[in-house]
């Protein structure tokens, strides 16, 4: 087996240049993203999202993006979880892309705010029905005995509801207000690719490469 240390990859397929990027850092994204939908990797969709508790230890979990615009990035969760606990006491928190195949990142930071509870609503009813189930049935976070717990509560749920169950109080969306965005683009000899966006006083953007 090769050992740890020694793994080790030639990072060759693009290159990321000041004069092939959007100026607009949400425009550089969804050109980013669609590319990793198209090329059919494994959930293009996927991102980590990294929280501060009010003990200063950051904290991370991998959530799917919902929607994005030149507003910000929205995904949905409960908001009594430890990610949504430690959002209601520091209310910033930072995005993670990693499409690996592509050998692409995409790094956000910014404040996060609820979404309105007509938005919230109207993903809910979009979620399968077992997901909406579920979103009853996880006290997410919490210490459970056992997985039977889960099932238990499921059941409660889905014959308490049956097809049409609200969406619980304690579920709902973030949207992320991006301030800063970074792209790093994989290239030979560890020489990579980064671009970073920052928001000047006058909420322009300001776009630099950094060091790899």
């Amino acid at each position: 087996m090769t050992p740890i240390s020694h793994l080790r990859k030639s990072y060759e397929r693009a290159e990321l240049s000041e004069e092939a990027s959007h100026a607009d850092p949400a425009q550089q994204f969804d050109q980013w993203l669609k590319e990793a939908i198209a090329s059919e990797i494994p959930e293009p969709n996927a991102m980590t999202v990294a929280t501060v508790g009010s003990n200063l230890r950051p904290s991370t979990r991998v959530v799917l993006i919902k929607g994005y615009d030149a507003g910000g990035i929205t995904w949905f969760t409960n908001y009594e979880s430890r990610k949504g606990q430690e959002l209601a006491g520091n209310p910033y928190a930072a995005l993670q892309f990693h499409w690996v195949e592509l050998e692409r990142v995409v790094r956000i930071e910014g404040q996060v705010e609820k979404v309105s509870d007509e938005e919230s609503d109207a993903y809910f009813k979009s979620r399968p029905l077992d997901s909406r189930i579920g979103a009853w049935a996880s006290p997410q976070s919490q210490v459970i005995p056992g997985r039977g717990v889960l099932v238990a509560n499921a059941a409660k749920y889905a014959a308490q509801f049956l097809l049409q169950p609200p969406r619980p109080p304690h579920w709902g969306g973030y949207r992320l207000l991006p301030d800063r965005w970074e792209f790093w683009q994989g290239r030979k000899s560890r020489l990579h690719d980064r671009l970073r966006y920052s928001l000047d006083q006058a909420k322009d953007w300001q776009r630099e490469r950094l060091a790899p």
